[in-house]
């Protein structure tokens, strides 16, 4: 018979998860860019990014892999699931496309990430709030430099503004995971250690509504959305990208530098 601790215990491993996977998947599509962004100053940009999401991953997972108890590292857990072992948001995956698509799902997940920290940091897990406290340093910058970047090229050239909506409209439905609870959520957030799903959702919107709007883009009205992967139902996208990111580790099993 399961506790309410077993059930806050299983919820909270599969919360750290989430958040340790979003940003490891993001993390290496961002690294991706490294030596091919448009300009020096991107590239740059991009890669410490990217190394603000994998030292976030190394504190999110350590976690996990600590809870779990099965003497795992947080390399392990990187490195040795499968796909439908992983819990990242869709959005995460997606591939870079051009550097438009890049930019607005940077914006779209920073949106949800600063607020997902900043409630975090009133965990009633410590180790929760104190990881969240130290993230949301970085993703401050992140979301004040992907809003700032959006709005530029939202608003500039007629291309540049061609190629941002075109974005915005296919990874849109890609937005509505981040707002869809299951029973892992109201039990960590019934114990007062993460917020609802739900609950970001409004402000969410309203920082996206401002910042679309200062950068003449216009939100698609299509209400679909896709999810899963918060339940380990991913895209095709996922597959490949695990296929590169774990090759060393798999190719030779245990390696370290």
């Amino acid at each position: 018979m399961k506790t309410a601790h077993s059930d806050t215990s299983t919820a909270l491993q599969q919360m750290l998860l989430r958040m340790g996977d979003s940003t490891l998947v993001l993390g290496h599509r961002i690294s991706e860019w490294c030596g091919h962004a448009p300009v020096l100053e991107e590239d740059i940009a991009m890669a410490n990014i990217a190394l603000d999401f994998i030292g976030q991953t190394q504190f999110w997972l350590a976690l996990a892999a600590e809870l779990e108890a099965e003497g795992k590292t947080a390399d392990q857990l990187a490195y040795l699931r499968d796909c439908a072992q992983f819990r990242n948001l869709l959005l995460a995956e997606q591939p870079n496309g051009d550097y438009a698509h890049t930019i607005v799902r940077q914006f779209l997940f920073d949106a949800w990430h600063f607020l997902q920290l900043q409630a975090l940091t009133q965990s009633t897990n410590a180790s929760v709030a104190e990881i969240a406290a130290k993230a949301i340093k970085e993703v401050s910058y992140h979301l004040e430099r992907s809003s700032d970047l959006l709005v530029r090229l939202g608003d500039g050239t007629p291309e540049s503004h061609t190629r941002m909506q075109s974005a915005l409209d296919n990874l849109w439905a890609y937005t509505g995971e981040m707002f869809v609870g299951d029973e892992h959520d109201i039990a960590l957030a019934n114990a007062g250690v993460a917020p609802l799903p739900e609950s970001l959702r409004d402000d969410w919107l309203a920082c996206v509504q401002e910042v679309m709007e200062q950068a003449t883009l216009t939100l698609p009205d299509n209400p679909f959305m896709h999810k899963g992967g918060k339940q380990g139902r991913h895209t095709e996208y996922l597959g490949h990208l695990l296929a590169q990111m774990q090759f060393l580790q798999r190719a030779y099993p245990g390696c370290a530098w």
